[in-house]
């Protein structure tokens, strides 16, 4: 009986991204997303309900000790708006950050045995994560709304601009997410790495203060220095379009644009070079 086989042969070089074939298999994307959320909250008792607590905390221990610190009238906050809006409305676009890498980091490990098992573009293991964030975002954001009304405060017309901002930051996940996920697949260090690299971020990003209360006065080269570290253009931007704070410096999101995109290409062209050793390592 003649039998037709199909051999797959792993590639060699810097190999060229195939979109095409990532939206064939959409469906598995969903599918390991889905997973990914079911999973995380799996016997939880307050079940997505973590997705609020968590920033929420964070931006009243923060309110609390910036206020004993530095007094009410010198919170760090973004010009003319409230510190607990200011930090919770960048609060948001950072836990989609953070959760997409820690558990993106992890998930060419965590899948190995569909790895070895069957093809697929490895592409979608370290995306999923990433979308399945996007539930905890979306659950977060509307708290956000309900402190907007409290505190009385509109966005403006740069609301309109708010889907290149979530998309901006779901790149920048993105990006960080493929380095790191390719190289802890090889090097498994990289995971104890993690935590500390996304905890050294997110004091170094303008998240529980503004950019404008560290960066006033300073010289353009810093700001541009600065505006390298995608979330923070990222940050501001989203306190621009919501809370109508004072439009971020255009250093500083040329910048962070600047450095998506330079994370983003590098993090896919290294991925799909060392994908073939995936089978092997994991």
């Amino acid at each position: 009986m003649n039998q037709n086989f199909v051999l797959i042969r792993p590639t060699s070089g810097w190999v060229p991204i195939d979109l095409k074939e990532l939206w064939t298999y959409r469906e598995l994307a969903w599918t390991l997303a889905r997973r990914e959320v079911l999973v995380r909250y799996k016997q939880s008792v307050l079940g997505v309900g973590w997705a609020v607590l968590q920033p929420l905390l964070t931006m009243i221990v923060f309110t609390l000790l910036f206020t004993v610190l530095l007094g009410h009238d010198r919170l760090p906050s973004a010009a003319g708006v409230p510190y607990a809006v200011s930090t919770y409305c960048a609060l948001l676009p950072w836990q989609l950050f953070s959760q997409s890498v820690s558990r993106a980091s992890l998930s060419i490990v965590s899948n190995q045995n569909l790895i070895t098992k069957i093809y697929f573009p490895r592409l979608i293991v370290p995306l999923a994560p990433v979308l399945a964030a996007m539930v905890d975002f979306a659950v977060a954001f509307t708290v956000l709304i309900a402190l907007m009304l409290w505190y009385q405060v509109m966005p403006g017309w740069g609301v309109l601009l708010l889907p290149f901002l979530v998309l901006l930051a779901v790149l920048s996940a993105l990006a960080c997410a493929l380095w790191l996920a390719a190289i802890n697949a090889i090097h498994r260090d990289v995971q104890y790495v993690v935590p500390f690299f996304i905890q050294l971020l997110m004091y170094v990003s303008p998240i529980l203060y503004s950019a404008d209360s560290v960066l006033a006065g300073r010289p353009a080269w810093l700001q541009v220095l600065y505006g390298l570290n995608p979330m923070a253009g990222v940050a501001e931007g989203f306190r621009w379009a919501l809370l109508r704070a004072p439009a971020p410096d255009p250093l500083v999101i040329a910048s962070s644009m600047l450095g998506v995109l330079a994370l983003l290409v590098g993090g896919l062209f290294y991925f799909k070079r060392v994908e073939r050793r995936f089978a092997d390592v994991v």
